[in-house]
């Protein structure tokens, strides 16, 4: 564990850090090193005279020369790679130069150039980071978590590499997902990142290329399941309970059935929350809403059909769902509007192997005996769309191009607005490209992504496309939660959470924005989820701060700023 600590005078607002460390071993501690920008009586104090260029610079020539270097570098992975090694050196520049040029460089750090680096993590293994903790290490968690770099600990991102974006196991490799993540949490929340830990859990792999590659870095053995696995898992949350007992514990990237088991085992235990879940859910559905608005209609219209029932896939149907339900629609006739599609087909009653979060979705044959279909033994996505006419077509299959002409085609000889979603990431798995649904639909559609996609030229008009980014909400979600001290997350904090994003929806405004807010707004956009879901903690008495506390004031003080503070010697 590393030797500083931050303090602040509450009279004057003074901050500095404190440590021990010095010269070469303090440069190169990212969390304290500043390179060129150290002051004179700082390189006298911590030895570091004649180790550094004698020109003292500003941050904000650093950040010049930083972009220069960036901007030299052609591809999006290496561009990704020189971020992630001034990461590793320099922390607070890193943080700076990003939260400067956040549109561009986002989608280098995490999605989608983020799952290229999970592809080739044993390959390209270069600095050591967070914590890995292996099943055999299964009876001595608390000391892998003890021996953390960061002192203080707000918010872990975990994950055992299951499930990666829309790449599946990865192993080990899935380490760089936790790490991209808490980085969006601290450029668009404000979260400390000098107060945050990356956690991968490594249960083995079940990708036969990862076991037979000598370069894996990772436990060469099939994963490991059943009660072994959950045994492992109870392992950990009891650790990370006794170690960080006020933590904010956020899963990443598990498989679709340990996903979901994970967060309702432990939800009412520990402060928890699944991203794949509940936060493409929240930012899902507050597409919906700004989609449903701009329409003139509401929510309760809608006939949704999710092509992949996975985790991503059902946690948005359940979010909708509920969303219904909160507008007084009962919830068994609320699962009736749902029609959600997985590799059977259409879930119905009769799906061989339906897991028990899919089931409250699966149709009756009842319900479609009187369906006129291609196949009599298969129930495909056009059979779906030509038979039950969906005003939202919502992807998250990794089934790149499945929205093709035939089935848009088809949703708008019925729907005038149809609003069609094709969530996969990476981009190459998208289920249909921007471009094609605009000309398809003659620019009625209304859309969001799962990528970041360029803006669409359709007569005459630049049309920007929303990206259904979960940096639009997590960070403001995990940024209230702290801040309130809050001991469980509730569906009503989602709720609320969802609301204020809707609201923030340019075609509220001007019918030809888009769905959701660009990401420069993000930083806005987080702090004000964060005061609405603190708000919500606090009224149903889960936070842990006086009721007369006020909670935009204690946000603002909470954030952190990519600054450098004064350093002293102890």
């Amino acid at each position: 564990m590393l030797d500083f600590r931050r303090y602040k005078d509450p009279a004057t607002g003074e901050e500095w850090i404190e440590t021990s460390l010095s010269g070469k071993p303090l440069l190169s501690t990212t969390q304290l090193n500043k390179s060129t920008a150290f002051s004179k009586k700082e390189r006298e104090a911590f030895g570091l005279l004649g180790k550094l260029p004698p020109n003292i610079e500003t941050i904000e020539q650093q950040v010049q020369r930083a972009y220069l270097q960036y901007s030299s570098y052609k591809h999006k992975i290496n561009k990704n790679i020189y971020l992630n090694e001034l990461h590793d050196s320099n922390q607070v520049l890193f943080y700076r130069l990003v939260s400067e040029h956040l549109a561009e460089m986002l989608p280098v750090i995490y999605t989608p150039i983020v799952g290229n680096a999970v592809k080739q993590f044993s390959h390209s293994y270069r600095t050591p980071r967070g914590l890995y903790i292996s099943y055999t290490d299964k009876d001595n968690i608390e000391i892998l978590l003890e021996n953390r770099s960061n002192p203080e600990i707000d918010l872990i991102v975990v994950t055992d590499g299951e499930g990666v974006l829309g790449i599946g196991d990865q192993g080990i490799g899935g380490m760089d997902i936790p790490i991209a993540k808490l980085m969006v949490y601290s450029l668009c929340g404000g979260i400390n990142p000098n107060r945050t830990l990356p956690i991968l859990l490594d249960v083995g792999t079940n990708n036969e290329e990862l076991l037979e590659d000598p370069m894996y870095l990772g436990l060469k053995h099939p994963r490991y399941s059943g009660a072994e696995y959950d045994a492992f898992i109870e392992k950990f949350v009891t650790a990370v309970k006794k170690i960080f007992p006020n933590v904010f514990l956020h899963w990443e990237d598990f498989g679709r059935e340990n996903a979901r088991r994970n967060l309702e085992k432990y939800q009412k235990q520990v402060c928890t929350f699944n991203d794949d879940m509940q936060g493409t859910g929240v930012v899902t559905l507050s597409a919906i809403l700004a989609a449903a608005k701009a329409t003139g209609s509401s929510l309760l219209e809608q006939r949704v059909v999710v092509f992949g029932a996975g985790t991503a896939g059902t946690g948005i149907a359940d979010q909708i769902r509920d969303a219904m339900c909160h507008e007084g629609l009962p919830i068994e006739e609320a699962n009736r509007r749902f029609w959600l599609l997985d590799k059977p087909g259409l879930l119905t009653t009769e799906t061989p192997e339906l897991t028990d979060f899919q089931r409250p979705y699966a149709h009756s044959s009842e319900e479609i005996q009187n369906w006129v279909l291609e196949d009599d033994k298969y129930i495909g996505l056009y059979d779906v769309v030509k038979n039950i006419k969906p005003t939202i077509l919502i992807g998250s299959s990794a089934v790149a191009g499945a929205f093709n002409k035939k089935i848009i085609d088809e949703m708008a000889s019925h729907t005038e607005r149809p609003i069609i979603l094709p969530l996969s990431n990476p981009t190459e798995r998208a289920e249909a490209i921007p471009e094609d649904l605009y000309q398809w639909t003659q620019g009625k559609v209304l859309i969001a992504t799962g990528s970041p996609f360029p803006s669409v030229a359709y007569e005459g008009s630049d049309i920007p496309v929303a990206q259904c980014n979960n940096a639009l909400v997590f960070p403001g979600i995990g940024l209230g939660l702290i801040v309130s001290q809050a001991k469980e997350l509730t569906d009503e904090a989602l709720w609320v959470a969802c609301k204020t994003l809707s609201d923030f929806a340019p075609i509220t405004k001007d019918p030809k924005g888009s769905i959701l807010p660009n990401m420069t707004d993000v930083k806005e956009v987080s702090v004000a989820i964060a005061i609405a879901v603190a708000t919500q903690v606090m009224k149903e008495g889960h936070g842990g701060l006086s009721d007369k506390t006020d909670l935009k004031k204690v946000i603002e003080e909470y954030v952190w700023k990519p600054d450098y503070i004064p350093l002293v010697k102890i």
